[in-house]
């Protein structure tokens, strides 16, 4: 692809002459400046939901569990917990811990924080993913027991960091304004699309920070974003760059590229709804059309790895004994003349509306994914807004064919009930396409009931299965975790989520 190379590298040789042109300037000594594309929308972790609020919201809110590297869970608040039947989970809390305001805290505000979000004290879409929660107990200090109406293999993942973090009894709708939790980092203050400022938490129950103030400065244009680090005026960004900027960056000598396997998987979903894309020979088709290593080696710069499943390959449900779509242009080719769909005068068999985001990677794939599509008559017509608009149109099913990403969510089986399940229409959860199969609904259902894993494995790998057949969407890459930093800031390292933990360890060498 001839044209998509030369496009890539023109871009690259504008975007280094930019560098190159840049004057230097220096964070403040004892603060670390990191960049992020939007602000968070709530810094209250009973309802914040983007991607800046679930990575910022761990530094200052403590959950009862963590998830680890290896995508299974660690103690957090909670040292301990039993499941003496699938209807009853008891937490062991950390005696000792304290609020950044100096009060105690304890199993009453583990139980207002889910109380909370159950009543409507607080409105949040998070309240679905606690509905099977029929009470909440609390009988000392240091116990929680959580009743559910119905076995819910979800739960202690939406009970770990980044799904939802403890605040203190009592907190209401204004919360977000001024965050008070039990992390290592406390809130210090916000400004709406410019930044959020955190400090070292002075009474952190663990290990403290060695840094003593971060700066998430908003920064919505990724080229700025890549200047701000080239000059020495931020320090870090993690999967904020595109790859050619990545690839720039790496010969900086003030500059260092740390990069390891993600879970953040892209892929396309389809609106089942539309004329064309409810026939799933079109959908097969269309993944036959797609040349993902072309696309991972040339926009991508090696930075990705095929998928196959929105599970990441080191899953203990992943599946890989699912049908394959390897890049077969005569094949689509042969598919959709098969099915009937053949082509016009002008070699166009029928036109789909793909809508995308302004983000500039984003962009460039949809160009490409223009380009391979029409060599098997499939015309796509490129729409790119805004992320809000684009999201809330993603969000409620207002497209036909879209690009976009599962960012952490995709780390526990749960998000084939959230992605896939009927009962997960929009505004109900997030099956965008309005896919349904009441098999898959079955499997997913007989998973939640038991909490034996090999038993929830052998369902999962059936659901695994049905969606590489059915294709509602494809899967296209795991995207790799890039940080690029400056090199004052030591001991950062990489995580599959892409989440901010590191700045738990992290210094600055003076």
């Amino acid at each position: 692809m001839p044209d998509l190379r030369r496009t890539i590298c023109i871009a690259l040789s504008l975007f280094t002459i930019m560098l190159c042109g840049c004057g230097r300037s220096t964070p403040p000594v004892n603060t670390v400046v990191m960049l992020i594309e939007n602000s968070p929308n709530s810094l209250d972790p009973r309802v914040g939901t983007d991607a800046a609020a679930e990575r910022i919201d761990p530094l200052i809110f403590d959950s009862l569990v963590q998830r680890n590297e290896h995508f299974g869970l660690d103690p957090d608040l909670a040292l301990s917990w039993q499941t003496p039947d699938p209807l009853t989970y008891i937490f062991h809390l950390r005696s000792g811990v304290h609020f950044q305001d100096g009060r105690p805290l304890t199993s009453r505000d583990v139980k207002w924080t889910l109380d909370s979000v159950l009543n409507g004290t607080i409105i949040s879409i998070k309240a679905g993913a606690y509905k099977n929660i029929s009470s909440v107990d609390a009988p000392d200090p240091t116990t929680v027991i959580i009743h559910l109406s119905q076995p819910d293999p979800a739960l202690l993942w939406n009970l770990c960091n980044s799904a939802i973090g403890i605040v203190p009894y009592g907190s209401g709708r204004s919360f977000w304004q001024h965050p008070i939790g039990s992390g290592p980092y406390r809130f210090v203050s916000q400004a709406v699309d410019r930044d959020v400022v955190l400090e070292r938490s002075s009474n952190y129950w663990g290990a403290p920070p060695r840094i003593q103030c971060i700066r998430f400065a908003v920064v919505p244009d990724a080229t700025t974003r890549a200047l701000e680090l080239e000059k020495g005026s931020a320090d870090v960004a993690v999967n904020a760059l595109s790859p050619d900027m990545v690839e720039a960056l790496r010969h900086r000598s003030n500059l260092v590229v740390e990069d390891g396997p993600g879970s953040e998987i892209e892929y396309l979903v389809f609106n089942l709804r539309s004329r064309y894309l409810k026939d799933v020979r079109v959908r097969r088709a269309i993944a036959m059309a797609i040349n993902r290593s072309l696309i991972i080696h040339s926009l991508m710069r090696n930075l990705a790895r095929p998928a196959d499943s929105l599970l990441p390959a080191q899953h203990w449900a992943w599946a890989n004994d699912v049908q394959h779509y390897p890049f077969d242009p005569a094949a689509a080719n042969a598919l959709l003349d098969s099915a009937g769909y053949k082509r016009g005068p002008d070699g166009i068999r029928f036109h789909i509306g793909l809508k995308t985001s302004t983000d500039e990677t984003t962009r460039l794939l949809s160009v490409v994914l223009q380009q391979q599509l029409a060599r098997v008559g499939i015309a796509l017509d490129l729409r790119s807004y805004e992320f809000a608009t684009f999201y809330s149109d993603l969000t409620h099913g207002a497209f036909q064919m879209a690009p976009s990403r599962w960012i952490g969510g995709n780390e526990q089986p749960d998000i084939f009930r959230y992605a896939y399940s009927a009962s997960s229409f929009p505004p109900n959860g997030g099956n965008r396409g309005f896919y349904s199969n009441p098999q898959l609904d079955a499997l997913i259902k007989d998973a939640a009931g038991t909490l034996d894993q090999a038993r929830q494995r052998a369902d999962y790998v059936k659901v695994q299965q049905i969606l590489a057949r059915d294709l509602p969407t494809i899967d296209l890459w795991y995207i790799d975790t890039v940080i690029v930093h400056s090199r004052r800031l030591k001991s950062v390292h990489t995580s599959p989520s892409g989440d901010f933990n590191f700045l738990r360890s992290a210094y600055l060498a003076h």
